[in-house]
């Protein structure tokens, strides 16, 4: 299974954006697609994962209420809308895919399309 992620770039604090996911194939160890983020000298973290089948959602503690994410079962794809970013937000963004739920660590995922970077400026 490949992943191809899309989107992301520079956007100033308080802006939005969007990432999409694009996966190749849809079997049963990718029913759970999730978002990952790493910044430089940091551990890769957990962002947000939505479940497959059921549409059911999670969500880091704090990208919640400002990240959303969400799937297209027509195109099988995932998205994450990101709004009221921060510098903080600022990272290197990646989509996964894997069998596991719920989903925090990014040992629960089998796959991983190659990042996009997203910078919020202050």
């Amino acid at each position: 299974v490949q992943l191809q992620a899309s989107g992301g770039g520079l956007v100033q604090a308080g802006g939005s954006l969007i990432i999409s996911c694009a996966a190749s194939a849809r079997t049963s160890s990718t029913n759970s697609r999730g978002w990952f983020r790493q910044a430089p000298g940091k551990e890769r973290e957990f962002v947000a994962a939505i479940r497959w089948n059921s549409g059911l959602t999670l969500y880091a503690d704090s990208v919640k209420g400002r990240f959303t994410t969400s799937r297209d079962t027509t195109k099988n794809t995932v998205s994450l809308q990101m709004n009221s970013l921060k510098p903080e937000d600022t990272a290197v963004y990646y989509c996964a895919a894997g069998s596991r739920w719920p989903i925090s660590h990014h040992s629960d995922m089998n796959y991983w399309g190659k990042g996009t970077l997203v910078t919020v400026s202050s």
